[in-house]
């Protein structure tokens, strides 16, 4: 526990001086997909569930929050409650569908429903098909702040992803988030405890599509536009490679695995589609040498020399 607080103390200060020695929007687009990676692994790391969708909830938040934005006039604060809340009602749709199954064929189903909020998003004419959602106004927040100001805007994207982590800490440490492990680790005893897995099971869909909803709607604000490409399966995909390089089950796992996607993304473009082989090595080779993701090895090393340093006080004494 203490050094999750360390960590998460450590990761506020970096974000807070970072713009200045990195560049604001590529910081921004780092935090969205690591509060992205941070929902989804709520569901993967914590229920045990693999979703192979979750791009569906990022994605479409992203195209209701801009609509909303551009054709109502919505203030970005409103903007992203309303992407996070019909995130969250998808999620309930979807969730309470796909719960129903499990392993292999809650993935598939998943996929599927995902699929079909890619074909309504290319066929709806608030999305523009192909041509995405452009010139989404970033307004003003709360009617005063500015946030055409790249860098008012990196702090405010900062004070919502530190919300949205500590949210998901604060939950998987509470008795709701015991129940969660339990049911991965051995759902038929949970049940014979008297809990009802699929409610669990249920609701943390729904906060993870509501904080994946989050994400895509302060994504398609910073750089005012929402597409096809944050709905496509590539991107459930990305998120997935994401959270396992990080470390599944770990607060900030998914976090560091956002970060080194993203970065990789971002400085190697000019390489091409080489840029996709230099991404599965990377992730072979984590895969091998780090079974626990980046976080998770790190975290088993400081327990291990916790333990040692322990055992070699009681030795003295």
């Amino acid at each position: 526990m203490q050094l999750k607080n360390v960590g998460i103390a450590l990761l506020v200060a970096l974000g807070l001086v970072a713009p200045l020695f990195v560049y604001p929007v590529f910081l921004m687009k780092a935090l969205c997909f690591a509060l992205f990676a941070a929902a989804f692994n709520l569901l993967l790391g914590y229920v045990g569930l693999l979703s192979f969708g979750h791009a569906a909830y990022f994605g479409f938040a992203g195209y209701v929050c801009g609509h909303a934005m551009k054709a109502w006039g919505f203030t970005p604060e409103l903007g992203i409650l309303l992407g996070t809340a019909v995130s969250a009602l998808m999620g309930l749709v979807f969730g309470w569908l796909a719960i129903r199954r499990s392993g292999i064929y809650f993935a598939m189903i998943t996929l599927a429903l995902a699929q079909m909020i890619f074909f309504l998003c290319v066929q709806a004419p608030f999305t523009h098909g192909e041509d995405g959602l452009q010139a989404i106004p970033r307004g003003h927040l709360f009617g005063l702040i500015d946030l055409s100001n790249s860098m008012v805007l990196y702090y405010f994207v900062l004070a919502v992803f530190i919300m949205g982590l500590l949210f998901i800490r604060r939950t998987v440490t509470s008795p709701f988030g015991q129940v969660l492990k339990a049911i991965r680790e051995n759902e038929p005893r949970a049940t014979s405890l008297g809990y009802r897995p699929d409610r669990y099971k249920l609701l943390a869909f729904v906060i993870s599509a509501a904080l994946a909803g989050t994400a895509g709607s302060m994504k398609a604000l910073v750089f005012q536009l929402a597409s096809l490409t944050d709905v496509h399966w590539h991107a459930s995909g990305e998120v997935v490679l994401m959270t396992l390089l990080g470390g599944v089950g770990t607060v900030l796992g998914p976090v560091a695995g956002a970060f080194l996607v993203v970065a990789i993304q971002n400085y190697l473009a000019e390489v091409g589609a080489w840029v996709t082989i230099i991404q599965g090595a990377i992730f072979v080779v984590c895969v091998l040498s780090f079974r626990r993701g980046m976080v998770g090895e790190l975290a088993a090393l400081w327990q291990r020399r916790a333990n040692a340093a322990a055992s070699k006080a009681e030795g003295k004494g």
